[in-house]
């Protein structure tokens, strides 16, 4: 079983994040992108990136990269994207990543972006092999959102898939956002638009839940007691790691009442 000590010093960790965020607002980005679907990948290819969407949290202003646009700007007709997409893509990648080496001192909030599946990595290393130089996010700069709400409210705090069960709770509205299921059919459509418009609205609702939950109006499923980080075995833990703390303790409130008995 978990220790319930190191689970408060997650959520201690989070929660000092958490504040360090509200007090730069000005200076945290929260992003999220689409890919091709994660289904029916035998060959363990990363998947192709389709649209990018970073949104100021302070300003709201949302900077978008996506196929579909370099396509116009390249001239490129919309029947004609397939058989261009790594070169697409790649463009597409050179603009992101110019715009994070100038906000490399900035904080991203993401949700779930932590590996070569889906994340961070998974972006820097598609754009490796299209040839081209990833720049390099420090992982101080990193705010998993998702991870956050976990070491913040427990395992428990809502029900699965969290992002939807979270909007529906908080009567986020779900206008444009495709789960799961519906990016992969969209991909496989050639709805490009739809799913950059499903990516922007995806970093809307990021931001929403994340002003939420520094003003504590989120609502969720977490009892008082995970919401507070309140459990009786911390207290046991403690001791139990704390021995001779414990045992100091332990002597002076004896003492304590001796002399109080005598005296």
């Amino acid at each position: 079983m978990p220790s319930e000590l190191k689970k408060l010093a997650k959520r201690n960790k989070a929660l000092k994040q958490l504040e360090d965020i509200s007090n730069k607002e000005e200076h945290v980005l929260i992003i999220h992108y689409s890919c091709e679907s994660f289904y029916d990948r035998p060959e363990g290819q990363t998947l192709r990136v389709t649209s990018i969407a970073v949104r100021n949290y302070a300003s709201g202003q949302t900077s978008s990269f996506s196929i579909h646009k370099v396509a116009e700007l390249k001239g490129v007709a919309f029947g004609d994207i397939d058989a261009e997409y790594d070169r697409l893509e790649k463009e597409m990648l050179k603009e992101f990543y110019q715009f994070m080496s100038q906000h490399k001192t900035y904080d991203w909030v993401h949700w779930n972006m932590r590996d070569i599946n889906y994340g961070f990595p998974a972006l820097e290393h598609r754009f490796k092999v299209l040839k081209g130089k990833p720049e390099e996010l420090d992982e101080s700069r990193k705010f998993d959102l998702a991870r956050a709400l976990v070491a913040i409210f427990g395992n428990k705090y809502i029900g699965h898939p969290r992002l939807i069960k979270l909007m529906e709770i908080n009567h986020i509205t779900a206008r444009d956002l495709l789960d799961g299921p519906g990016e992969a059919e969209a991909f496989e459509t050639k709805e490009f638009v739809k799913l950059h418009q499903s990516t922007l609205r995806k970093v809307d609702v990021l931001a929403n839940i994340l002003g939420r939950l520094i003003d504590g109006s989120l609502k969720t499923n977490a009892t008082w007691r995970d919401r507070h980080g309140v459990h009786p075995k911390i207290i046991l833990e403690f001791i139990a790691k704390h021995w001779v703390f414990a045992l100091v303790t332990g002597i002076i409130g004896v003492s304590s009442a001796v002399y109080g008995f005598f005296f």
